[in-house]
């Protein structure tokens, strides 16, 4: 696999890595969008740039009503196409049959295999015959994003492209900017959420709490990651 990698400027701008990203992957790129604030950034982004970028999203069974209103604006506003991913419906069944509900919470091996089923499984077919796929990651977010490249080989999904554009933002920057541009914005950043992921793995943060603090909070900050974004 040829390792050569776009050269970037150490704090280039988001649209220049998304450009460039593209570029070097030779091939279609799709966005993984949970429609954060990040990902609806990351599309508008691409849209003022005339960039061609798909997005896929894997719907896990347990989003928001919050987050489908910001799908549905998405596609209103750009003529957006989502490809849909889904888990598989018996490895759902066999889990909940055998686990309950909530298994999620007893232990961190179970709640890695409630994310496997639900997140990781159905991202591996979203990725298949992508040269590339976009992420809407930011250092600050987590002690556990903070070496993300601007764009780096993903070994564990096929030594596709993975690309970070907004790798430097900030949070206060990323709110000025869909501010300004008048994006859609999950309703729920409105009361105290700063991550969203699963309805029951969620919650509100404090406001001297980082942003993913509200993520699977009875976990060790080291350890909240669904599995998406191994590294």
């Amino acid at each position: 696999m040829n390792d050569n990698l776009p050269q970037l400027a150490e704090n280039a701008p988001a649209r220049d890595i998304l450009s460039a990203g593209i570029q070097a992957a030779n091939g279609p790129v799709s966005l993984a969008c949970s429609f954060s604030r990040e990902d609806v950034a990351i599309i508008d982004i691409a849209h003022q740039a005339g960039l061609t970028l798909g997005v896929f999203a894997i719907d896990t069974g347990r989003l928001n009503e919050e987050t489908y209103e910001v799908a549905e604006a998405l596609v209103e506003r750009y003529r957006l196409k989502i490809n849909w991913y889904f888990p598989r419906h018996e490895d759902v069944q066999n889990l909940e049959s055998a686990e309950g509900l909530f298994s999620f919470r007893e232990s961190l091996d179970k709640r890695h295999a409630c994310c496997a089923i639900r997140k990781v499984e159905p991202l591996s077919r979203a990725l298949t015959g992508l040269a590339g796929w976009v992420t809407g990651m930011r250092r600050e977010q987590s002690i556990t994003r903070s070496d993300l490249q601007a764009v780096e080989r993903d070994r564990l999904n096929g030594g596709i492209l993975k690309i970070n554009p907004l790798l430097e933002w900030t949070e206060q920057q990323l709110n000025a900017y869909t501010e300004e541009k008048r994006l859609p914005v999950n309703r729920l950043y409105g009361q105290g959420y700063r991550s969203i992921g699963c309805a029951p793995c969620t919650r509100p943060v404090q406001a001297d709490e980082d942003a993913r603090a509200g993520r699977w909070w009875w976990e060790n900050p080291e350890n909240k990651e669904c599995g998406l974004h191994r590294r």
